[in-house]
């Protein structure tokens, strides 16, 4: 923790700042573009919310009050930015968020960074019929391999809860593959 806090404070020292935010951007681009890819699917959007992700870190990370550890704040900034994008994106396009994820789904084969076959395509659509939130929480776990405490941390929400969520979300999936 304190390792933390001597590089938060890199971060926000004029002579150190460069340095230090290119060590962050070495650290955390690789898996916050992961972790937003997995909400918005598409490489490009991925790549804007990215971006806009660490233009947010950097411009509050001066608000930063250390109650969670710096990688669980950069997560949800990342999250919230993902769901902004994709909220804002339905509705410029006149769509419900549903509608343009099934749309996102079904333009997957095009995308020329998705590595996934049939069986991935299926599993994202079931994700997709998910509550938000369980897909945020299936998306965490799974593809991720975040643990409880740390999905925990990102969305403010209890571990039981989550456990719970998780679970119900898992036999949803199974469901839908097996009957599809």
């Amino acid at each position: 923790m304190q390792e933390e806090q001597a590089f938060i404070q890199q971060l926000l020292d004029p002579k150190t700042q460069n340095k230090a935010f290119e060590q962050l951007l070495k650290d955390y681009q690789k898996p916050l573009y992961h972790h937003i890819r997995n909400i918005v699917l598409n490489h490009d959007d991925a790549d804007d919310v990215l971006q806009n992700t660490f233009i947010k870190v950097f411009r509050y990370l001066k608000d930063f009050k250390g109650e969670s550890k710096l990688f669980s704040w950069m997560y949800r900034i990342a999250t919230n930015e993902a769901l902004t994008f994709l909220n804002q994106k339905a509705k410029k396009n006149n769509l419900t968020s549903q509608e343009l994820q099934e749309k996102t789904i079904e333009n997957l084969h095009a995308d020329t960074y998705f590595e996934g076959d049939e069986i991935q395509l299926k599993l994202q659509k079931a994700i997709a019929l998910l509550p938000e939130k369980q897909q945020l929480i299936f998306k965490m776990k799974y593809f991720e391999d975040l643990k409880y405490d740390e999905i925990s941390d990102i969305l403010g929400t209890s571990v039981g809860g989550l456990k719970a969520s998780y679970h119900h979300a898992t036999k949803k999936i199974e469901a839908y593959i097996t009957e599809n």
